[in-house]
């Protein structure tokens, strides 16, 4: 179990939709990244998040684009946007948006509710431990 607080958690969640053709092709690098960088800070939550299966869970948040990224650290959302699929990208965006503690949070309202309602939904103490397995992220359907 880990020693970290919500409040350092660091939540990487990638939206996508199983019917995606480039989804399904960054779901191996985004496995690659959980491995890199939980290697270093084991407190990072990864999450992939089907957005059609979990409509009610996002709620008012619309994704437009794929592979859409939400990052945050605590409570509070750091980035949400789309990326390109690749590993180094969604590496630098970690280093700079959530793990730098200087990193300005995000203030829509949409943004700032949604992180709580997945981190309540889904709370990292609850994931099975296969989870932490770079070869299989939690899946949410």
């Amino acid at each position: 179990m880990s020693t970290h607080s919500i409040s350092d958690s660091v939540l990487v969640a990638c939206l996508c939709a199983q019917w995606c053709g480039v989804c399904r092709d960054y779901r191996q690098r985004f496995d690659e990244v959980r491995g890199l960088v939980q290697a270093e800070h084991p407190q990072v939550q990864f999450l992939w998040i089907d957005i059609e299966d979990e409509a009610d869970l996002l709620g008012p948040v619309d994704v437009e684009d794929f592979p859409t990224i939400l990052l945050a650290r605590g409570s509070q959302p750091h980035f949400f946007g789309p990326l390109t699929p690749q590993v180094s990208t969604l590496v630098r965006m970690i280093d700079t948006q959530a793990l730098d503690a200087s990193a300005k949070a995000l203030t829509s309202p949409e943004l700032v509710a949604l992180v709580p309602r997945i981190r309540a939904a889904y709370p990292a103490s609850a994931l099975p431990a296969a989870s932490n397995s770079p070869s299989n992220s939690t899946e949410l359907r």
